[in-house]
């Protein structure tokens, strides 16, 4: 088809016409809001690089969580932020955990609320690795166990949903099997299958008190100029068991978002991360953008290129404006 025949610009001319020609729509059921437990009562820590976010007391987490719901977002991932810290982060996996206990919580308050639960160490060890640390090399197959374990009892605390981050080897497969065998086999497992070793995650490693002591994470997460890598991580995960697949960052991945989709039909997530998130808000302050169109216009790029479940700091402003 060529002009004069064809005229796409007949289809743009006014809004009636582009929203019946749109391919692709952003829906309050495709948000997760991720939050940030802490201990204490009455707590609102503000996070500096994010605007708007904050470490929660559970009582307020709980506050926040309504508000999600009461816009029609169906869930959130809890990240927790310990009273203490030791070198096999076990907070992490205690019973009376920060997010043992706000999961209960929520639970309780709310219970048609979704409750995602990141799965990690590194918010709870002192070396702010994603696991159990030998020197100075993170040991893959001894962290295995102890993520099952936190898995676990997030599972026994109430959560509906585990979403290991770690990118260890094999994890999922070891999480199945530890869910499968405590009768939890009806909690499903989002994995972060493409997790990139990101200069991104900058802001949320100051919201989760996670920056790692030593060195960094490279030897785990993955290197950001690899694509095919992707594909094989996610088809590992999607043979150990997992339910939804990740990848993470989500803008600066879009390719890897694409790709991933063609391969795999499972169901897929993308984190859109601290440092999206707070590049835009950055830019907003200082008048640079317009802040709303610009949250918009990447949640709406996310979603083109093939994810189903957006992770973002951004759920509720977005919320509001596709609500009205």
């Amino acid at each position: 088809m060529l002009f004069p025949d064809y005229r796409p610009r007949r289809m743009r001319q006014n809004k009636v016409f582009r929203r019946l020609v749109r391919e692709t729509s952003l829906s309050v059921n495709d948000l997760i809001l991720p939050l940030f437990a802490c201990e204490g009562k009455g707590v609102k820590n503000p996070i500096d690089a994010m605007p708007g976010n904050a470490q929660l007391s559970i009582d307020n987490l709980v506050k926040v969580a309504k508000q999600a719901f009461d816009l029609g977002i169906p869930g959130v991932i809890l990240f927790g932020i310990p009273s203490k810290k030791d070198p096999l982060g076990t907070q992490a996996y205690s019973k009376d955990g920060i997010v043992q206990r706000a999961v209960k919580t929520l639970k309780n308050k709310i219970p048609e609320l979704l409750v995602i639960t990141d799965v990690c160490l590194c918010g709870y060890t002192d070396h702010g690795h994603c696991g159990f640390v030998d020197g100075h090399r993170v040991d893959n197959d001894a962290t295995l166990d102890l993520l099952a374990k936190t898995a676990l009892s997030h599972a026994k605390a109430g959560a509906d949903m585990v979403a290991p981050s770690d990118m260890m080897d094999g994890r999922v497969a070891e999480i199945r099997g530890t869910l499968d065998e405590n009768d939890f086999s009806q909690v499903p497992i989002m994995s972060y299958a493409a997790k990139y070793c990101s200069a991104f995650y900058g802001p949320f490693r100051e919201a989760a008190e996670s920056a790692p002591k030593f060195g960094d994470r490279r030897t785990y997460q993955m290197d950001p100029a690899n694509a095919r890598e992707a594909i094989r991580e996610a088809a590992m995960d999607v043979e150990e068991g997992a339910d939804i697949i990740m990848v993470k960052p989500a803008l600066p991945y879009l390719d890897i978002i694409c790709r991933i989709r063609d391969e795999i039909d499972l169901p897929m997530a993308a984190y859109h991360v601290s440092g999206e998130f707070s590049m835009i808000k950055a830019a907003e302050k200082m008048g640079w953008v317009d802040g709303q169109k610009v949250m918009m216009e990447s949640l709406i790029a996310i979603k083109r290129a093939g994810a189903d479940i957006i992770l973002t700091y951004f759920a509720m402003e977005a919320a509001a404006l596709i609500n009205g």
